[in-house]
C-alpha cells in the first residue's frame, strides 16, 4: 500500500482523506491552516463565530456517502435539519415568495402569488428539473471525466437536448414560467456557476432542483463550518494523520511518477499519490511538477467574486427566514456589469440569518451575513477605493430593507483583495466558471496525463463549484488512486 498525501483539507481534500484512509492506505494530509475546511471556514470577531464559505448545503445523502464509506452515521456526528422555507425571494415591487418543501405547498405557494394558470405550469416545469437532474447527475456530475470518453454518450446527450439541456438557462424557463418573478426564481442560481442566465446552459437547471425540490440543510450544532470539522474527525479515526500549519512548497516526481512532498518545514514526505485540493492555478505556479500542465487552464475564465459583510447583531430579527434573496430592481445589465469586470449596479442580495446556530453569538444576539456578488480581480477596479464605496452603498440598501442602521454594528469585510489574500486565483471563491469550455471533460482534469500518481480534486476540476461537487471531486480522486496498482 503506497502511502498518498493530499494537499489542503478543504471538503474536496477531506472526502478524499476519508475513503482512501478506510481503505487502509497510509495517509498525511497537509493543511497551511490551523484548522480544516478551506473555502468551508470560519471567523471569529470577539464574542461572534461566522462560516466564511457557502451557506447552501444541498444534497446531503453525498455527504453522508463519506461517513459512510468510514463506516460512520453522519446523523449521530453531524446531524442537519431541513430549512423551512429554503429561501424566502423578496422581490422589489414588494412581494414575496417563500420555497418550501413538498409539491403541493410549493404550488401553492406559486398560486397564491402568481396565479392558477402559472402554478399548472410550475407543477409541470417542477417534473422537468426532475427530468434534467434524472439524466444528469449520474452521466455528468456523479461521473469521472478524467477521460474524453466519458463525455461520449450519445443518448445521454440526445436525452438531454430534447429536454433543452443545451437552450440557455433564461430561454429554457422561459419556455416553461411567464411570471418574471418565478423566472427569477429558478435562474438566479446560475451565478453559483458564474454565469448569467443569458450565458449558463440549460443543464445548469439541475442547480434549481437541488435547491428548490431537494431542499436546503443546515447543521444542528456549530454552523457550516462543522462539516469539515466532523470530516477531519472521521479521517484521523479512520488512521488519516493531518498536520495542520504546514505547507505543501513542491510535488517531486521523475519518469515513473510521482515520488515526495516537500513541507516548508524542511521535511520530505514520500509518497506515490499525491492529491492536490488547493486552488489549482496557484498550485500550477510552483507546487506542481514539469510536466503537470493542462492546456485547459492556459486561459482560465474566472466566475464573478462577492463582497460579503458578516455583521454581529445586539438583537435577534423576528421573522427573518434563514436564507433570504433580496432581488433588484434591474436583472439584465446587472450580469452585463459583471461580464464586462464591473460591480452591479442593483445587485440581488443573499441575507444569511443562522438563528439556529445558537452558540455564534452571545444570549439574546445574532450573526447576520450579506453576499453581493460583484467584479473579481481580472477588471481594472481599485478596490482599496471602491470597497468603502461599495460597502457604504450596501449599508444603506440594508437600511432601506429594514435591517436598520447597521452601520456601527461589529462587522468583517471580505473582498475580492481579502479572497485573494486568503489563496483564490483572480479573488474570488468561486473558481473557473462553467461555460461549455469548462464544463465536464473540458474542466481542468482529474489526473495529470503526463505524471502518474498526481490527482486533483476540488472546485476547479469536474464536477466544479459547490459542497456536492466538491465531495465528488475528492470520491473520484480516491477512486482512481484505489484503482491503480501503484
Amino acid at each position: 500500500m503506497s502511502p498518498v498525501v493530499v494537499i489542503g483539507a478543504g471538503l474536496g481534500g477531506l472526502a478524499a482523506a476519508v475513503r482512501l484512509a478506510a481503505a487502509g492506505r497510509e495517509v498525511t494530509l497537509v493543511e497551511a491552516l490551523e484548522t480544516p475546511g478551506g473555502c468551508c471556514g470560519t471567523a471569529n470577531l470577539g464574542e461572534y463565530r461566522f462560516d466564511t464559505g457557502p451557506s447552501v448545503l444541498t444534497m446531503p445523502d453525498v455527504l453522508a456517502d463519506v461517513f459512510a464509506a468510514a463506516g460512520e452515521d453522519m446523523e449521530r456526528l453531524l446531524p442537519l435539519r431541513r430549512l423551512d422555507p429554503y429561501y424566502r425571494l423578496r422581490y422589489h415591487d414588494g412581494s414575496h415568495l417563500d420555497i418550501v418543501p413538498g409539491e403541493e405547498a410549493m404550488t401553492e405557494r406559486v398560486r397564491e402569488l402568481c396565479g392558477a394558470a402559472e402554478a399548472d405550469r410550475y407543477r409541470r416545469f417542477r417534473v422537468r428539473l426532475g427530468e434534467l437532474f434524472a439524466a444528469e447527475w449520474p452521466s455528468f456530475i456523479d461521473r469521472d471525466m478524467t477521460r474524453l470518453r466519458g463525455l461520449a454518450q450519445p443518448g445521454v446527450l440526445a436525452r438531454l437536448a430534447a429536454l433543452g439541456g443545451f437552450r440557455r438557462l433564461d430561454r429554457l424557463v422561459e419556455a416553461h414560467l411567464t411570471d418574471p418573478r418565478l423566472i427569477k426564481a429558478h435562474t438566479f442560481q446560475a451565478l453559483y456557476v458564474g454565469l448569467s442566465p443569458r450565458q449558463a446552459l440549460g443543464i445548469y437547471a439541475v442547480i434549481a432542483h437541488m435547491d428548490t425540490v431537494g431542499g436546503v440543510f443546515f447543521p444542528e450544532h456549530g454552523g457550516m463550518h462543522a462539516i469539515p470539522l466532523a470530516l477531519a474527525a472521521v479521517a484521523e479515526k479512520a488512521g488519516a494523520r493531518i498536520r495542520y500549519g504546514t505547507r505543501a512548497v513542491k510535488v517531486e516526481a521523475d519518469s515513473s511518477g510521482v515520488r515526495a512532498v516537500r513541507l516548508d518545514t524542511g521535511e520530505r514526505l514520500a509518497a506515490r499519490h499525491v492529491v492536490v485540493a488547493c486552488d489549482l492555478p496557484r498550485a500550477h505556479a510552483g507546487l506542481l511538477p514539469a510536466g503537470a500542465g493542462d492546456w485547459r487552464l492556459r486561459r482560465p475564465r474566472h466566475s464573478p467574486s462577492c463582497l460579503v459583510l458578516h455583521f454581529g447583531l445586539d438583537r435577534k430579527l423576528s421573522g427573518q427566514a434563514h436564507h433570504t434573496l433580496h432581488f433588484g430592481r434591474q436583472w439584465a445589465s446587472t450580469f452585463s456589469a459583471l461580464s464586462a469586470g464591473r460591480p452591479q449596479p442593483d445587485p440581488s442580495l443573499l441575507v444569511t440569518y443562522p438563528e439556529s446556530d445558537a452558540a455564534a453569538a452571545p444570549r439574546g444576539h445574532a450573526t447576520l451575513t450579506v453576499l453581493e456578488p460583484t467584479a473579481n480581480l481580472d477588471g481594472r477596479n481599485d478596490w482599496h477605493r471602491l470597497t468603502p464605496q461599495l460597502e457604504d452603498r450596501l449599508l444603506g440598501r440594508l437600511a432601506d430593507l429594514g435591517y436598520g442602521d447597521l452601520a456601527d454594528a461589529p462587522r468583517l469585510t471580505f473582498d475580492p483583495l481579502t479572497w485573494a489574500r486568503r489563496g483564490h486565483s483572480a479573488g474570488t471563491p468561486f473558481a473557473l466558471d462553467h461555460r461549455f469550455s469548462q464544463t465536464a471533460w473540458f474542466r481542468p482534469a482529474g489526473r495529470a496525463r503526463r505524471v502518474p500518481g498526481l490527482h486533483f480534486a476540488g472546485m476547479h476540476t469536474a464536477p466544479g463549484v459547490g459542497v456536492p461537487p466538491v465531495l465528488i471531486s475528492g470520491r473520484l480522486a480516491a477512486q482512481r488512486i484505489l484503482e491503480t496498482p501503484r
